[in-house]
């Protein structure tokens, strides 16, 4: 196996959602490997505090401000991209959203917004650089699904909708266009310690740890929550010649919560 496989100089990586979080943890990754790293983000605000944040890594990435569920703004930001950058190698769709709503208490609109981003925005995005990958006869594409693709939780209706449709956009994205030798494969993660999760991982008043902290725990082999890096080197994989005969999987870094049924009552 020629390590190089996992090179990626000279392409052009896409990162949706790039500007904070996992998405920027990826896009860092991918810089690190050689890529060159546009992201989007869905607001003025947004962008500027995300080029902020590549500069102090020391990542010199263009950004770019669109709604990913709007196929317009998708079109012009990509060929933005194309014209500034090169016809995007690399796509990774991260963009998303969570409304945490009981179902029946969830409004029409929103369940549907929820699923016009993750959705929606994958299938704008997909479209769009697929026919420059497809006349290259060279991409790949990274869908980041969820646990929620797989099982379903209380509040989550939307949430969970959207990552199991994406499941699934992924493997016919992969079926339709896999002649072209483009991938396209999902990345789920677990439950990730990052700046939203850091309220469930505090010390209670009593010492003890947060109920869902000891949930998460218990329901992980690996007993932690995951790393924004530990989302890294999969999608890395994904992204590089390494996996140029993986098409349509889901790889789950999730510590083996999907794999484990959970800790038996003593």
């Amino acid at each position: 196996m020629d390590l190089s496989a996992f090179d990626l100089k000279g392409k052009v990586a896409l990162i949706t959602g790039g500007a904070h979080g996992i998405g920027f943890s990826i896009a860092e990754g991918m810089a690190k490997c050689g890529a060159t790293i546009c992201f989007n983000c869905s607001s003025e605000a947004s962008l500027e505090k995300g080029l902020a944040a590549y500069k102090a890594a020391g990542i010199d990435a263009h950004g770019y401000a669109a709604d990913v569920s709007d196929e317009d703004a998708v079109n012009a930001m990509v060929a933005k991209i194309k014209a500034e950058v090169g016809p995007v190698d690399i796509l990774v769709n991260n963009a998303g959203l969570m409304k945490r709503v009981p179902m029946v208490e969830m409004r029409h609109a929103d369940f549907m917004r929820v699923i016009d981003v993750h959705v929606g925005g994958a299938f704008n995005c997909s479209k769009a650089v697929l026919p420059d990958m497809m006349e290259k006869q060279e991409g790949k594409i990274i869908n980041i699904c969820s646990m929620m693709s797989e099982l379903g939780r209380e509040t989550v209706s939307a949430y969970a909708a959207a990552k199991g449709a994406l499941k699934m956009l992924t493997k016919n994205i992969a079926s339709e266009y896999g002649e072209y030798n483009i991938q396209c494969n999902g990345m789920g993660p677990g439950y990730i310690a990052t700046a939203q999760t850091a309220p469930l991982r505090e010390v209670q008043p009593d010492g003890s740890r947060h109920p869902f902290d000891q949930f998460i725990t218990a329901k992980t082999p690996a007993g932690r929550w995951g790393d924004p890096e530990d989302m890294v080197g999969p999608c890395v994989f994904l992204a590089s010649h390494a996996s140029d005969f993986v098409n349509g999987q889901i790889l789950y870094a999730d510590g083996g919560i999907l794999a484990y049924i959970g800790r038996q009552p003593k």
